[in-house]
Formats: C-alpha cells, sequence, structure tokens
C-alpha cells in the first residue's frame, strides 16, 4: 500500500483529531492516495472514506457502583480511611453548622412569640456554652423545662 502518511496529517488537522484517531477506509486507499489538497480531503471525509475514530474514555461504571456503596456507608471502615477524623469531618464547620440551626431555631421561637426575650437569651447563652446536642434536644429542653409562653408542636 502507498505512503498516505500526508493525507493522515491533514485529515488530523481537519477533523482535529491526533494521526492515530483518524480511520482510513482500507478498501478505498487509492483514493486517498489520490487525495493531494485538503479540499480532496475533506470530500473524502464528507463521503466517509476518512472518518475520526471513536474516542475512548475512562468508565466510569465502577466509580459509580463505589459511589452508591459508599452513600449506604459501606467502603468507610478504618481501613479505607487516610485523613484524621477532623480531616474528614471539620469540627468547626460541625460547630458553625450545629450552632445556626439552634440560632434560627430560637429566632423563630421567639418572632412566633412561642419564647419571651429574656427567656431567648438565657437559652442563647446556653446553645453558646454547647449544652444542647442539636436542635432536637433543645426543642425537648424548652417543651420539659416549661419556660414557653404556649405549647410549641412537636414538628416545629
Amino acid at each position: 500500500m502507498t505512503n498516505l502518511r500526508s493525507q493522515r496529517r491533514m485529515a488530523s488537522e481537519i477533523i482535529k483529531r491526533g494521526k492515530n484517531g483518524i480511520w482510513l477506509d482500507p478498501e478505498r486507499g487509492f483514493k486517498v492516495a489520490l487525495a493531494v489538497t485538503r479540499e480532496d480531503i475533506q470530500k473524502l471525509i464528507h463521503d466517509g472514506v476518512i472518518k475520526p475514530r471513536k474516542e475512548v474514555g475512562t468508565s466510569r461504571g465502577r466509580a459509580r457502583k463505589q459511589k452508591f456503596k459508599r452513600a449506604r456507608g459501606q467502603r468507610r471502615g478504618p481501613g479505607s480511611r487516610k485523613g484524621t477524623a477532623n480531616a474528614r469531618s471539620n469540627k468547626k464547620t460541625l460547630w458553625i453548622n450545629k450552632i445556626r440551626a439552634q440560632r434560627k431555631y430560637l429566632k423563630k421561637l421567639r418572632g412566633d412569640e412561642y419564647i419571651s426575650p429574656n427567656t431567648y437569651r438565657v437559652l442563647y447563652k446556653q446553645s453558646k456554652g454547647n449544652h444542647f446536642r442539636s436542635v432536637r434536644f433543645l426543642g425537648n429542653h424548652i417543651r420539659e423545662s416549661g419556660v414557653s409562653l404556649k405549647r410549641i408542636p412537636e414538628g416545629y
């Protein structure tokens, strides 16, 4: 077979692929050999004598499977962990999220007049002192201690 190096080069420039990413029809190699200009090559590309090869990517199948397992809590044991506990879930970020949620809840209770401003201030300070584990514990404390002005609904 004839040397089709220049045709392959031109085709790769036109298609914007690497030289190995170009397929030349072996049955019609003589047509490719006769193509000298870029216009000839473009015509052959249009006719399907020269085609770009299918790009080969990295399969995400295994990654999706792993992600699904991790969502279920698998592959998260001590042998799979690289960073420290603080690196994996930062204590400061956890604290910020927790305190913001509690303060938002307290503001809502004060705004809807479930608690008085004085009670709000006391509970705010207790929250700041890490007295409550979560918003749920804060709500339970308010219900059980009887500091609310009116009954707070369960899901509130």
